[in-house]
């Protein structure tokens, strides 16, 4: 059992590492929330070093492409295409 625990922070810890390279930060927040809760669904279903990697491996990806479409979401929101300055700059 402690093994498996060292396993699972192990690929968390991977996984959040690389999710510092990623965009905004809800794509970041998505990719950790993801990576963890991928890693303890995978090791309840599959109970095995494989199955949790996997589970974090797929819930990086999903909780990443969700973060990412909340800040895409955000992004044109707060800061339009159009305007130099989003929102708070002088009018000319």
């Amino acid at each position: 059992m402690k093994t498996r625990l060292w396993i699972v922070a192990a690929a968390a810890t991977g996984i959040m590492t690389l999710a510092g390279c990623a965009g905004g930060p809800n794509q970041q927040l998505g990719t950790a929330g993801g990576a963890v809760g991928g890693a303890l669904v995978g090791n309840a279903i599959g109970g095995n070093t494989a199955a949790t990697v996997g589970g974090a491996a797929v819930g990086g990806l999903i909780g990443n492409q969700v973060g990412r479409s909340a800040d895409e979401r955000n992004q044109q929101r707060y800061y339009p295409q159009n305007s130099y300055y989003p929102n708070n700059g002088p009018r000319y």
